[in-house]
């Protein structure tokens, strides 16, 4: 396996969405954006689900590639409420359907949510929970933390709001991986967070780990996940580092030779992985864990999980509407970013206007392609069109011939040793990364 860590451990996207970002290219302008989320609205059956992006940090975590903003000032909590509170009236009065139609979930992301004060948190969600038709039924809300900067009193205010999933940002809990990316959080304070979430009646409490990190190694990645079960979260994310330095300068302070690598960096999967199935986690697509009774273990059963932006869900809506700096939306005909540089985002929205920064209007070709991924990213296993089958056996040849898929009766599968490679494998599908020679600054290893 370590010869295949190698051979495969090359540039590839996660496949949060496709188009993948870089490859974005017939942008919509706003008007034509609204035009799409009514299209999609038009459907009576249509849900709909709500991401909020809230970029404050206190510091900055230097293995993290999100959006955010580093900042001690927490007076600019009210102004970036008002400014919430703008665009999600800018929606409503455009698209009068995001009062009628079901919204199913709402998830607060960062950044750091617990950034806001709890009254601050209200003031985001009451007035869109208020005025919009929640299905009870049918709803989850949840919210990403820094247990170091998470207070009981807001796990209070969102419990009564309606949230019932949490997500601790953990990453590892060895303190020199902690001190080299700039995280620190003893485990003693992860667990109080996990208790109290537990107290207040949270359903699903997600950690996050992260292998790949500088320093880790077996040993301390062995502890980490000791700890992890003995907490015993209902779910958990283990992602892979992306290093991104060209994205994120402050990636350029690890050196090469403390970042493990392809095959050392899959070890430390390999060791969560054994170790979470021994206490009766379920692996869940390609990065994921959960207890047999968790929602995300549902939903892999029953066929109905699925993936976009904030990675593995359970519910797939019509809409995933973003509010906030440099958030994503998506309806099945196009995906819409709002601004990122935080200073031209405050202005259009303060001059009444939906922030638009860029978005990709999808083709009939995009929107197949775009199936065929998604499935075979929950499920493992994917219908081949006619015209693709022999494509496919040229273009994953190595990987047929590895053992890491196979091609039978037009379905193309990926095997149990191949799962460490499934973003290779969906590149095969990704006919526009396909014509696209220099990715190599693009992505993140596949690996």
């Amino acid at each position: 396996m370590t010869d295949l860590f190698a051979r495969y451990d090359v540039p590839a996207p996660r496949y949060t969405s496709y188009p993948t970002v870089p490859f974005w290219t017939d942008s919509p302008t706003t008007e034509q954006w609204i035009d799409e989320l009514n299209k999609a609205f038009a459907d009576e059956a249509a849900t709909w689900s709500l991401y909020f992006h809230l970029p404050f940090c206190e510091s900055l975590c230097t293995f993290c590639a999100c959006n955010t903003v580093i900042t001690r000032d927490h007076r600019r909590e009210e102004g970036y409420v008002d400014l919430l509170s703008t665009e999600w009236g800018l929606y409503v009065d455009r698209v009068l359907a995001l009062r009628e139609r079901p919204l199913l979930g709402v998830h607060l992301g960062g950044g750091t949510p617990t950034f806001f004060s709890a009254e601050n948190l209200e003031h985001i969600l009451k007035p869109v929970l208020g005025s919009t038709r929640v299905d009870p039924a049918r709803f989850e809300a949840s919210v990403e933390v820094h247990p170091g900067h998470t207070r009981r009193e807001q796990l209070v205010t969102l419990r009564e709001l309606g949230f019932t999933r949490i997500s601790i940002g953990v990453q590892d809990f060895d303190p020199e991986v902690q001190r080299l990316v700039n995280r620190h959080q003893p485990y003693e304070v992860t667990k109080s967070i996990t208790d109290i979430a537990r107290e207040l009646g949270y359903t699903s409490v997600n950690y996050d780990l992260i292998y790949g990190l500088p320093r880790q190694n077996p040993d301390g990645f062995r502890e980490t996940v000791k700890k992890t079960i003995e907490l015993r979260p209902d779910r958990i994310a283990l992602y892979s580092f992306a290093r991104v330095p060209w994205i994120k300068p402050a990636q350029r302070s690890y050196k090469d030779e403390d970042i493990p690598v392809a095959g050392e960096k899959r070890a430390l999967y390999e060791i969560a992985r054994a170790r979470l199935s021994q206490a009766g986690y379920i692996e869940i697509g390609m990065d994921h864990f959960a207890l047999a009774d968790d929602g995300i273990s549902k939903a892999q059963r029953l066929g109905t999980l699925h993936r976009n932006f904030q990675g593995y869900t359970e519910t797939r809506t019509s809409v995933l509407l973003g509010l906030g700096v440099s958030a994503i939306s998506e309806t099945p005909g196009c995906f819409h970013q709002n601004e990122k540089a935080f200073p031209v985002y405050e202005r259009r929205v303060q001059q009444n206007e939906i922030p638009t920064l860029r978005g990709h209007l999808l083709s009939e070709e995009d929107r197949r392609l775009r199936e065929q991924i998604l499935t075979f990213m929950t499920r493992f296993e994917v219908e081949l069109e006619p015209g693709q089958r022999d494509d496919a056996r040229s273009f994953l040849g190595p990987m047929i011939e590895d053992g890491l898929v196979k091609i039978s009766d037009g379905r193309l599968s990926l095997t149990e040793q191949g799962t460490p490679f499934l973003r290779n494998a969906c590149m095969f599908f990704d006919q526009r990364l396909r014509q696209h020679e220099q990715r190599s600054q693009m992505f993140s290893q596949a690996v």
